[in-house]
């Protein structure tokens, strides 16, 4: 039963996922429950009719020799470096028997291992003398037999004996937290007994583990492997041929769109009501381990119903499953799994529609060979040399990062079953969501968030305009005024305020751009440049947004600003982030910003960008996010925080010495105002004994410098995406949608790049080029970042030998900002300089002085 189906199993689940939601934060133990493992599984032989391979090779399981099966034991699932792995003893089930093994599972490079306990082992084997040993229950991308855990009749007849016939143990981690966490009339359902050893495991928290170690933890997970599948298995590898039932007459609903990967493209039937079906002819061999369909709730009454699957050869078709569909839903939905033998034909026939619908539509096709068994996660690809971008989850061992990303995968798991009820609707207030919230960068591993985002947004969508505004651009006195601001206080001939003013209704009647309209609607306005040739076809009204981009958060840090809604942040001359910008604290164009924020909903609705250079700090408070001084407000004054925290630590004698009678309550904001932190604190000296409140007093004013004007972005923005959007979407995937992913390429930053006393057929500057090909972009920003104080181009990069002038494997590269210079060390190979700069870029920061490595 399914939460939705059962209130106290929903509450119950809610409440849990509350209780683990604050012991993540406070870098807790999870409860016992989301930890459950059961001390015995049972588990019997599965042969694989698919495998070619011959009895000799062996299976999963272990080997066969003269019709008997053997399965293999190993002291570890641990591979030993240079040694081939031998099992330290095969044991041999009985046929038509079970093998009984503890439910402690580990997964890694080489497949799914399970440990079975000495008792177990001496059921088989007595008088052995291993205390536990493991056994491979199932290889990564291979055929053959494997174990799978099946219920042992000898458990099932000792259980009905002691509690009845109809009694079924929970056994599983999910009935586990259900059974605990639910309110029963009456008795509660038993629970098997647990294995506390890997209990405890599970739950072990490292004593230096904090909330920010999880979130590093979950964005590495998805980043190497949370994703869920998103090429979940290329149909061509799988099958012959695609027929279907029948097609529309229209060409742009064909079969074909079934695999082509574009949600926004369908198969249409055209026959009678109920008689529609695809059918797949598998390629000799293939065994599915996943079949899914992709379907819209939006298409109305060609959304299918219900779904049926059948299978075999020829006509001779059984069926296999028989799918319910929810009415709402957007995305993709699991319509048959875990086949364990070869199905030539598989017929998909769409039993009903919604609302006796005729017709059906079905948005995409993906297929899952079991040969591509999905064992998840895998503890190999926790080792350290790979997490060299996560400072802090380096000293961990791989086991217990391993185990804590299982833990996580598990919340998830269980969240994502009861997201859709958490989320508020596009009508409603806010407020039911705070919870989430807090752990919101956990939502880029589920599964369901996508689909819900989806939903939102189409509920809240509106129909496009009945015309589009034409608008006309003077560009040449928005240059002029770029040129020199202070000319006009007023900023009338920026392309910001041209467009703005063009945009007001002409009368009482026309109405104002909601800008909710469907994401395919690509160009909000037209543009009429003067003076310049340009129809306008979609690319005068990008060109219009880049302006304004430009003219409020100015990608040169030299040139004045055209606009007062933003200041830049303080950071000029240092590393930390000297390309932001936050709101200006003294502009009180509250309507321009909330305009701003529409136009910033507008971007993440659609397939344009409003390209704004905020750092965290901004984008936290416009998602919902919470913000701290010192992991958010760096990114804006750098040189304050470390100041504050210097201050904090003085002892008495030094801090009257440094400050003595000069320190007063007052601080300057980011637009250069100086402000009061208390009623005539111009005049106030600061005391030693007071420093601790002086402190708190400047953090709350920098924090809060703009909230009036980020509060009137936030409303701008809320009037074109529900909040719910903002919810779901972490602060860094709003950033992306609104602004693009500014992609950093290798042939970009060699067009910017000059060397000195090098030339570019270089050895070692070949081997830069050749690390750089390898970092992904976001290592080339970091990298750029490193060397130039910006994380996006243009940026010019100067090149520099190292001063020590021989071959090295230690030496770190060093770098000066001021002057874009990169001290490059004679590497022996592309590999160590690959290693060398990514370790530079994202963990030297600290210890960047600005000063060039020649002055003594």
């Amino acid at each position: 039963m399914s939460p939705g189906d059962n209130p106290h199993l929903l509450l119950g689940r809610v409440r849990f996922l509350n209780r683990c939601i604050e012991c993540f934060k406070k870098g807790e133990a999870v409860p016992e429950c989301l930890c459950y493992v059961p001390k015995e599984v049972c588990y019997k032989i599965c042969k694989d009719s698919s495998s070619t391979s011959s009895a000799s090779t062996g299976a999963s399981a272990g080997g066969s020799t003269a019709g008997k099966t053997l399965v293999s034991v190993f002291e570890s699932p641990h591979p030993t470096p240079h040694v081939k792995k031998c099992a330290k003893y095969n044991i041999e089930p009985k046929k038509g028997t079970c093998v009984r093994i503890t439910g402690e599972e580990y997964c890694n490079s080489q497949g799914l291992w399970v440990k079975i306990n000495k008792e177990q082992l001496e059921e088989h084997r007595p008088a052995q003398e291993l205390e536990e040993g493991w056994i491979l229950v199932c290889k990564h991308k291979e055929g053959g037999d494997r174990l799978v855990p099946v219920e042992s009749p000898e458990t099932i007849s000792r259980q009905q004996q002691l509690f009845g016939y109809d009694h079924k143990p929970c056994n599983r981690w999910e009935q586990v937290v259900g059974v605990e966490n639910a309110l029963y009339m009456g008795s509660k359902p038993q629970i098997a007994e647990c294995d506390e050893a890997a209990v405890r495991k599970l739950r072990y928290v490292p004593p230096t583990w904090t909330y920010e170690c999880d979130e590093d933890l979950v964005h590495y997970f998805y980043d190497h492997i949370g994703k869920e599948d998103e090429n979940l298995g290329s149909v061509k590898e799988c099958v012959t041929s695609i027929d279907v039932s029948s097609c529309t007459e229209d060409p742009t609903a064909k079969a074909s769109c079934l695999t082509d990967g574009d949600t926004e493209t369908y198969w249409e039937s055209d026959g009678m009501q109920g008689q529609h079906w695809i059918r797949l002819h598998m390629k000799r061999g293939t065994v599915v381990n996943k079949l899914i369909l992709t379907v819209d709730s939006t298409d109305d009454n060609y959304m299918p119903k219900r779904v049926t699957v059948y299978g075999g050869e020829g006509d001779n078709l059984k069926k296999l499953s028989d799918v319910t569909l929810d009415d709402n839903l957007i995305g993709e939905v699991c319509v048959l799994e875990d086949m364990t033998s070869h199905l030539p034909i598989i017929e998909v026939r769409i039993e009903e529609c919604r609302d006796e619908g005729i017709d059906v539509r079905i948005r995409g096709l993906k297929i899952k060979l079991s040969c591509e068994r999905d064992l998840g996660l895998n503890a190999d690809v926790f080792q350290s040399s790979n997490l060299v971008r996560y400072p802090r989850l380096q000293g961990n061992t791989p086991e217990v990062l391993y185990r804590r990303a299982l833990v996580i995968q598990r919340f998830i798991c269980l969240l994502d079953t009861v997201l859709q009820h958490l989320v508020p609707a596009w009508d409603y207030s806010l407020g039911t969501f705070n919870h989430i919230k807090s752990i919101k960068q956990f939502l880029l591993l589920s599964k369901r968030r996508s689909a819900l985002i989806t939903q939102c947004l189409k509920d809240s969508e509106t129909s496009k305009p009945n015309f589009m505004p034409r608008l006309y651009i003077n560009r040449r006195l928005a240059m002029e005024h770029r040129d020199n601001p202070s000319l006009d206080n007023s900023c009338k001939n920026t392309v910001f305020n041209q467009v703005y003013e063009g945009l007001k209704p002409s009368d009482k009647f026309e109405k104002t751009l909601d800008y909710r309209w469907p994401a395919r609607y690509d160009q909000w306005w037209e543009c009429k440049f003067i003076a310049e040739g340009i129809i306008d076809q979609g690319g005068g009204f990008r060109d219009s947004l880049a302006d304004m981009s430009e003219e409020l958060c100015p990608s040169s840090a030299e040139c004045p600003m055209p606009l007062p809604f933003f200041s830049r942040t303080s950071n000029q001359g240092s590393l930390e982030a000297r390309d932001y910008y936050v709101p200006n604290p003294s502009c009180k164009e509250f309507h321009k910003y909330e305009w701003i924020g529409q136009l910033m909903g507008a971007a993440l609705r659609g397939n344009d960008f409003l390209v704004l250079a905020l750092p965290g700090l901004v984008w936290k408070q416009l998602t919902g996010e919470a913000v701290s001084w010192n992991k958010d407000f760096p990114a804006v004054d750098s040189v304050l925080v470390n100041l504050l925290e210097a201050m904090e630590n003085l002892d008495q004698e030094t801090f009257e010495f440094r400050f003595g009678e000069e320190l007063v309550y007052t601080t300057l904001l980011s637009d250069g105002q100086m402000v009061e932190l208390i009623p005539g604190g111009s005049n106030v000296a600061v005391r030693y004994e007071d420093r601790s409140e002086f402190i708190r007093l400047v953090q709350k004013a920098r924090l809060e410098e703009s909230r009036q004007q980020i509060a009137a972005m936030q409303a701008g923005l809320l009037k074109v995406v529900p909040q719910a959007v903002l919810d779901l979407l972490t602060w860094q995937e709003v950033e992306k949608k609104v602004c693009g992913d500014p992609e950093i390429t290798v042939e970009a930053l060699k067009r910017l790049t000059r060397y000195e006393d090098r030339e570019q057929s270089d050895v070692r500057v070949q081997y830069l080029w050749e690390a750089l090909t390898s970092f992904t972009n976001e290592d080339r920003s970091r990298f750029l970042r490193f060397v130039t104080g910006r994380s996006r181009l243009p940026a010019p990069i100067y090149v520099f030998p190292d001063k020590q002038g021989s071959e090295t494997t230690d030496a770190l590269p060093r770098s000066s900002t001021c002057s874009s210079t990169l001290y490059l060390p004679n590497y022996p190979s592309a590999k160590v300089c690959e290693e060398k700069l990514r370790y530079a870029a994202y963990n030297c920061v600290a210890i960047d002085t600005d000063m060039s490595p020649w002055e003594e």
